[in-house]
């Protein structure tokens, strides 16, 4: 019998290994949202009596079992210096299907890519500007990304359940796929001449997609080449710069006013 290619056999470990990956949420907040959502699949619950309480509707709604833990020995496997206010649920991961299906669709589109950003924080706060400002999906990288977490579920305060956030596996092929399907995609630079407001002055109803790079080494070489234009955020001063999710938000409310 045949012997199977590595990298037939490293792709075959990797789903195996997708499928059987979990992700434990916790916090009042990121719990409830996700025990009332129907993409989600719930695994196991862990829940001090005080925060069964708070959450009896979404519990019942989730047609779940609770395992009640003791608050001073809170025994989900989550870190102890997490702030999970009584409530720590395992899930499996979202999946929010492919490019196409978040990328078509909406009057004027507008999407955020993400260039290495790692901080499952600064994703957090991007998801949640995301959903308030309309865009139509978040996108990273399967690798150098920041996966779900429970700290990136807390700090999105319950918009990784319904804002689309994908991982797909390269970036540049994702800006030129998006480019192909009729997208202006602007990659965010601090040298950068013309600022965003200019870029997009009369292409308020155009697909739009922005892309954001790490605080520090911002986009890499590859990706300033792809995008179609680098812009800048026009600043009041000629010092200082903006956090990445705080970047985002600026940015995606700018281009809805083109």
């Amino acid at each position: 019998m045949a012997r199977k290619p590595q990298w037939v056999i490293e792709k075959e470990q990797g789903k195996r290994a997708a499928a059987a990956e979990t992700v434990w949420l916790f916090g009042l907040h990121a719990v409830r949202d996700a025990l009332v959502n129907p993409r989600r699949e719930k695994l196991r619950l862990i829940v001090t009596l005080n925060a069964q309480s708070k959450l009896d509707d979404a519990i019942a709604q989730a047609g779940i079992a609770p395992e009640i833990a003791d608050p001073r020995k809170f025994t989900a496997p989550i870190d102890p210096a997490s702030v999970h206010q009584g409530a720590a649920l395992e899930v499996k991961p979202l999946d929010w299907g492919r490019l196409e299906e978040v990328a078509i669709g909406a009057e004027a589109p507008r999407l955020i890519l993400l260039d290495r950003v790692t901080d499952p924080h600064n994703v957090g706060a991007i998801l949640r500007s995301a959903e308030v400002l309309g865009a139509s999906a978040v996108i990273g990288t399967r690798h150098h990304s920041a996966p779900e977490t429970g700290a990136l579920a807390k700090t999105a305060s319950g918009a990784l359940e319904r804002q689309p956030y994908l991982r797909l596996r390269n970036l540049s092929d994702t800006i030129v796929e998006l480019q192909r399907m009729g997208y202006f995609v602007l990659g965010l630079d601090g040298e950068a001449e013309q600022t965003i407001e200019e870029a997009v002055a009369g292409r308020s109803k155009d697909p739009i997609a922005l892309v954001l790079g790490a605080e520090g080494p911002g986009l890499r070489q590859k990706t300033k080449s792809t995008v179609d234009q680098l812009v800048k955020i026009d600043a009041a001063r000629g010092f200082g710069s903006l956090n990445v999710s705080n970047a985002a938000a600026v940015a995606l409310y700018a281009t809805r006013r083109g």
